[in-house]
């Protein structure tokens, strides 16, 4: 379960009250398999939802949600569809959407609702990966080939892309970390592949990229890494496989972190034989406690929950985080953890909240709570570009870049910059989204890519 979602109070039994969008009994029910796209306007910024539709044998359809900046995956919608009526329903989150489909069958409007917040959505639809030509990739202008580079702190093989500009070389080059859990190459969170967009922009422009996923995903062997410092390893295998690449220019090989890889990027540029330069996206400046107050504080703000609301809440988390702090005993921890979040709100069954309990009490969201991003930082002597989007609900850009930048006070080239309307995935506002195929889609921050390019490019003159 992902606590933004989570809605405070008995709120899925007040919205079984609400009322509902009427058709007519003879209307044919419209084909709706593949993905309902909508931006979900919250105060304070949006939300893109996407709902997956998938019928089945039996008439009823599958369905699941995500909402990619809260990194909420395939969480289970219930699905009921009569005639151009549509309502689906998260039980998980307590809320539900109830929308009319249009005579194409091309949108769904309707309205989004939860305990004290109801906002108009219109869905739009978006035929899943495999029924489109978007899989038919073009030729990039530039090298491309699969790299398979060792571990050997942790005796895992990892594997990845290479991509190296046209032309001879030698090339400076970055090694791409991914956010927080287990992500492929790309770090595609929905159908959105930060990382793979950045990589693309950067090695069409002279830079040499290696991404690779992260250990136990795709192709790369070993089982997921518990904490932020055990990554590190990965990053600096990343490094070494690069040092031996002729194309490369090892005077100006650095490592670029999305989230938790920023802070990982940090701690390698602190270690033995550190990176030339590091850019962070996005990464954690505060303790790891002080982040996930933080997210929710913002998440309920966002909602338009009452300042005495969020407060309360506030105070019930940190009762939350404390138990798990001084509860060493894990299956002691569980069970007074799960009975809070189930006294907190009535619509998490038993399951739910015991699996919720199980992932806050465990090795890597103990070490995570207890996380504080600048205590290595007096060691990073390479240039380091620190960049948030001011409209990240995920990592408050300026309390976060604040305390990165004091951090690092030590150091004399210290970069930091906002990215006016980008959010945690840097993609820009969506009135700057490019129309493709009739459609807005997300991309990847214009502005943050060519500050990213120009300022590794006057890393390689000094």
């Amino acid at each position: 379960m992902v606590a933004c979602l989570t809605l405070p109070g008995a709120a899925w039994a007040s919205l079984q009250q609400q009322p509902v969008v009427s058709a007519a009994a003879d209307t044919p029910a419209p084909t709706l398999d593949g993905l309902w796209k909508g931006q979900l306007k919250v105060p304070g910024g949006q939300l893109e939802v996407i709902f997956r539709l998938q019928k089945l044998a039996g008439g009823e359809y599958f369905s699941s949600l995500d909402v990619p900046l809260q990194k909420v995956s395939r969480m289970n919608v219930k699905a009921e569809v009569k005639g151009d009526t549509v309502r689906l329903f998260a039980e998980e989150a307590a809320t539900r959407f109830v929308g009319r489909v249009s005579a194409d069958a091309k949108q769904i409007s309707g309205i989004w609702q939860a305990q004290g917040f109801k906002a108009p959505l219109v869905l739009n639809f978006s035929p899943v990966q495999a029924m489109t030509a978007k899989n038919v990739r073009l030729t990039p202008p530039y090298r491309e080939e699969e790299a398979t580079f060792s571990n050997l702190t942790v005796n895992a093989r990892l594997s990845g892309t290479l991509t190296v500009p046209a032309g001879a070389g030698p090339f400076p080059a970055v090694v791409l970390i991914s956010d927080s859990g287990p992500q492929d190459r790309d770090g595609t969170v929905g159908d959105f592949a930060t990382l793979g967009l950045l990589a693309d922009y950067l090695t069409r422009r002279g830079v040499a990229v290696l991404r690779f996923d992260d250990r136990g995903v795709g192709k790369s062997g070993g089982t997921p890494a518990l904490t932020t410092v055990d990554l590190v390893s990965d990053a600096q295998a990343g490094l070494n496989y690069l040092r031996t690449r002729p194309e490369i220019d090892l005077s100006h090989l650095g490592l670029i972190g999305h989230g938790e890889g920023g802070n990982v990027a940090l701690l390698a540029a602190a270690q033995p034989l550190p990176p030339a330069f590091v850019v962070t996206l996005a990464a954690y400046g505060l303790p790891g406690r002080d982040i996930v107050v933080q997210q929710q504080a913002t998440t309920l703000r966002t909602l338009g929950t009452e300042t005495a609301q969020i407060e309360a809440a506030t105070k019930r988390q940190l009762a939350m985080l404390e138990i798990i702090r001084q509860t060493t005993d894990n299956a002691q921890a569980q069970a007074i953890v799960a009975n809070m979040l189930k006294q907190n709100n009535a619509a998490i069954d038993n399951v739910t909240a015991q699996s919720s309990a199980a992932e806050m009490t465990s090795p890597h969201y103990r070490y995570f709570l207890a996380f504080n991003p600048i205590e290595k930082l007096t060691g990073v002597n390479c240039p380091v570009l620190l960049l948030n989007g001011t409209s990240d609900l995920t990592i408050n850009a300026d309390a976060n870049l604040n305390t990165l930048a004091k951090g690092l006070k030590l150091n004399k080239n210290v970069t930091v910059k906002k990215i006016a309307g980008a959010n945690h995935l840097f993609q820009p506002d969506p009135t700057k989204w490019p129309i493709v195929n009739g459609q807005q889609q997300p991309n990847f921050s214009p502005e943050a890519q060519d500050i990213i390019r120009e300022w590794i490019v006057a890393q390689t003159k000094k």
